[in-house]
């Protein structure tokens, strides 16, 4: 069966090999099943035609019936164009070419019924339609679908006729011979319950809808399709992993409710509450825990981690925490050694900077297991670092570590593997978590602690530059510290090293008699703890930055974020940015200075920012902007090829698939009942082409 759909293109009749090399190399078909794949991106809607006397500018497309009354080549050389009058029984209309000009002349016959096709434009009394789609009347019009496929195509490929219309030939002639060997890949049970259209009957009607509520019955099917083997694959990776890695049983509370009633300086949050729940059903649980905890910036992400660490100590097994960067690891180790001292906790901190002997030192205790948490950035990853007994490992901005560094903190263990949590400050859209970590539990903490204000950001534009250091001085002299923020794409590309030189000079005009400090990727790790320091301490006033400070700073004195050309940031770039202020009681603001001219994205994510600080509904805005694999920063396999399913838009979709993956692994874990041998025959296929998920054949 398979067979057929891997039948090279170059034997559709019609094609041959040079057609087929140009489809390789243009839009990565090689084979018949990846030409049935090759979906249209929109449709023109042909069911309806116009008299020329009721064509109106703002129509789109329309459809007009007519005969040439004359036709005249106007200009010379490349300024020549073809202009034909063509009219009906109520009207005239102007059809004009600048390109091709020869072979659209052959078909402007005088006095033969055509079909005109095209945009309409208003030139004042009159009506034209520049390079309109021209066809006999009783040719391919008349047997054509309601809907005309638009198919994505190049360049290259229209200069040799394989244009939108020549990928619907070829599509005419495959379905056919395509069709009647098509395997349904969902079961009759599922496809009747949730009224999906048969895989053949989608695949035809995406291709050629008759009719809207058809071919969005296909796109349905065709999404769930891909969500539904997207999820199923997911779900089977933590089935596997359950049933393979027994997780050791974590489940004292003495510690814990000591730390709750003598130490904990603040009332945790509901969400906070719910999130340790959540991870202790699973520390006692018996299997090895594999979580994602997503917190906005201040949510209390580091607290929850240690009432949990509380937990694996308590049990008898050592913890560690890893940073991505030197500072967020201070930080963590600085905010947790008064709470791990008070409850009589040895705690230590390993990083590159870490001396021979604290090193030596380190390793003894963990080698012991006198040492309960070791805090540290990559440094934990060196093989060298043997721990005594490793319950659990939590790393936090996981998205900052692959998958093989994080495959090592596993393996710290030689006889079995250690709880996993990991932590992240960037919102995901709930879509896009599902799918880029539908094989680990999710937790939210989306509530912030008591006593935290709301940040006020605000949008200015250049001209209102005095305005805001005027603003900047009154903070200053309160007490408060500044941070400003200036775009370095790459930390070598000079002109943006050079804009944030010259904005440094121009604030320390500004700012005469005042410290200011400066922070970028180009300085020695020294330097950068250095000024960082003298930030923190309260020496400088003013932080210049580039994005560096985006993670891991917590200064709650610093109440205002300025960013400088925030049309060039992304909007979680911003929103992180932004969360670096209101870490403290006093209210704080982020502004956001843009020159006046903004593209429509731009503006968007601006406005976006001024007007709403939850951090999911910022990401799910990114994902519509940016699409699911820029946001992820992922070529994760699946996540970014899926053809016609779109994250950003079909989460209705995706819920509902893997929901009915769930329920399907749920009754049928290994997939040997009768009725799921389609799902099981297609993840084979599916196997076979691991880089294409939702690949037909």
């Amino acid at each position: 069966m398979s067979g057929f759909f891997d039948t090279k293109i170059e034997f559709l009749k019609g094609v041959g090999p040079q057609k087929a090399a140009l489809l390789n190399s243009e839009l990565n078909i090689f084979t018949f099943g990846e030409l049935l794949q090759h979906y249209p991106f929109r449709y023109e809607d042909r069911t309806r035609f116009y008299k020329i006397r009721e064509i109106q500018a703002d129509l789109p497309l329309v459809q007009v019936v007519g005969k040439v009354l004359s036709v005249q080549s106007i200009g010379e050389g490349r300024k020549k164009r073809l202009v034909a009058q063509f009219a009906d029984e109520t009207g005239i209309i102007e059809l004009t070419w600048f390109k091709g000009l020869s072979w659209v002349s052959k078909k402007l016959v005088k006095g033969v019924p055509l079909v005109a096709f095209g945009k309409p434009q208003r030139f004042g009394s009159k009506f034209s339609m520049a390079h309109p789609d021209l066809e006999p009347l009783g040719g391919t019009v008349d047997q054509a679908p309601f809907f005309q496929p638009v198919y994505p195509t190049t360049e290259k490929l229209r200069h040799r006729f394989l244009d939108s219309k020549g990928l619907s030939r070829m599509l005419k002639g495959l379905l056919p011979l395509a069709l009647p060997k098509l395997p349904e890949t969902l079961p009759a049970a599922l496809i009747e319950s949730l009224a999906l259209l048969p895989k053949r009957d989608a695949i035809r009607e995406i291709h050629f809808p008759s009719g809207s509520d058809s071919l969005r019955k296909a796109m349905h099917r065709l999404k769930f399709e891909e969500f539904f083997f997207l999820q199923l694959r997911l779900l089977k990776l933590k089935l596997a992993r359950t049933e393979k890695y027994k997780g050791r049983v974590l489940d004292q509370t003495r510690l814990l409710t000591r730390f709750y009633h003598d130490i904990l300086p603040f009332q945790l949050t509901n969400a906070q509450k719910k999130v340790i729940r959540e991870i202790y059903n699973d520390l006692k649980s018996g299997l090895q825990m594999n979580r994602l905890v997503q917190g906005d910036v201040g949510s209390g992400k580091t607290i929850v981690a240690f009432i949990c660490l509380l937990v694996a100590v308590d049990s008898g097994y050592q913890t560690c925490l890893m940073a991505p960067t030197e500072i967020l690891a201070n930080q963590h180790y600085e905010g947790l050694m008064p709470y791990a001292q008070q409850m009589g906790l040895k705690i230590a901190l390993l990083t590159g900077s870490s001396s021979k002997k604290k090193r030596e030192e380190i390793h003894r205790d963990l080698a012991s297991g006198a040492l309960h948490l070791l805090v540290g950035t990559h440094a934990l990853l060196e093989d060298v670092v043997k721990f005594h007994r490793l319950g659990l490992a939590i790393i936090d901005e996981q998205h900052r570590f692959g998958v093989a560094q994080r495959a090592k903190l596993w393996a710290k263990n030689e006889d079995f593997y250690p709880h996993v949590l990991v932590m992240t400050a960037t919102p995901i859209p709930r879509t896009l978590a599902m799918t880029l970590y539908g094989d680990l539990d999710i937790s939210v903490i989306d509530e912030l602690p008591a006593g935290r204000k709301a940040i006020q950001t605000l949008h200015r534009y250049d001209k209102d530059r005095l305005r805001v250091f005027g603003f900047l001085k009154k903070q200053i002299e309160q007490g408060r510290q500044v941070y400003i923020v200036y775009p370095l794409i790459e930390e070598s590309e000079k002109s943006d090293l050079k804009s944030l030189m010259d904005g440094y000079e121009s604030v320390c005009r500004a700012f005469p008699g005042y410290p200011i400090g400066i922070l970028h990727g180009n300085m020695k790790s020294a330097d950068k703890e250095y000024e960082m320091n003298r930030f923190v301490t309260g020496e400088t006033k003013i932080m210049v930055a580039t994005t560096v400070i985006e993670v891991g700073v917590n200064v709650p004195n610093a109440t205002v974020m300025v960013i400088e050309n925030a049309e060039r940031f992304g909007l979680s770039q911003l929103h992180q940015l932004r969360g670096r202020v209101g870490r403290g009681a006093e209210q704080s603001y982020c502004i956001l200075m843009s020159r006046y001219e903004l593209g429509k994205d731009s503006r968007l994510r601006l406005e976006t920012m001024v007007r709403t600080s939850n951090g999911f509904e910022i990401a799910d805005v990114d994902l519509r902007i940016r699409g699911p694999g820029d946001l992820s920063g992922t070529q994760q396999s699946g996540i970014t090829d899926l053809k016609v399913a779109d994250l950003a838009r079909d989460g209705a979709i995706l819920s509902q698939a893997r929901e009915a993956a769930r329920t399907v692994l749920e009754k049928d874990p290994y997939l040997r009942f009768p009725e799921n041998k389609p799902i099981a025959d297609q993840l084979a296929r599916l196997r076979k082409n691991e880089l294409n998920w939702s690949r037909i054949s």
